[in-house]
């Protein structure tokens, strides 16, 4: 039912998904939808919490293979859009549609903004120690790099997101440099 929740929602936004909708891609039974959800939001905030498990798994295994700082950045950008791009559907509902989806969605997408803006400060403390602003120059990567996703995905351009990652990688090292 996850599935059929994200392909229904990526196909017709948040607002257009309906049980009805749900319940006719997955092949189950309108008491099968509500023995496992009380309602379309609660099946869409399951849905966007697995599929956002899957997500952050991929980036934090493609992270954690490499050890130094842009390396690392690399990797999880890289591993963040190679995913996005080969779950063109994830994409749309984990960046685009959660915004629609009510405030308990809107608080786990900003939580996950914030899971990754605390990455980043983490590394840039970490990895230079003297840099000046490390909070808002992860603030601003993370918020950089969602919008220039969210721009991508709400045209549905997410398969040429894996082509941006080196000049992502570029203005990065723009911001970081002087360090």
């Amino acid at each position: 039912m996850l599935a059929a929740v994200i392909e229904v929602t990526a196909r017709t936004g948040y607002p257009g998904m309906t049980v009805e909708g749900v319940i006719a891609r997955a092949g189950v039974s309108r008491r099968t939808f509500y023995e496992h959800f009380q309602n379309k939001e609660q099946a869409f905030l399951a849905a966007y919490d697995d599929a956002v498990g899957r997500l952050m798994k991929h980036v934090v295994d493609a992270y954690a293979e490499q050890a130094r700082l842009g390396d690392r950045f690399r990797a999880a950008l890289s591993g963040l859009l190679c995913f996005l791009a080969d779950e063109p559907d994830i994409a749309r509902v984990c960046i685009v549609e959660v915004l629609s989806a009510g405030p308990a969605a809107r608080e786990r997408r900003n939580a996950i903004i914030q899971t990754y803006t605390d990455l980043a400060e983490a590394e840039i403390r970490r990895h230079i120690p003297t840099y000046r602003t490390p909070a808002l120059t992860a603030e601003m990567t993370i918020g950089g790099l969602y919008a220039v996703v969210f721009e991508r995905v709400a045209r549905g351009d997410t398969e040429a997101l894996p082509d941006l990652v080196d000049d992502l990688m570029y203005v990065l090292m723009i911001r970081t440099s002087g360090a």
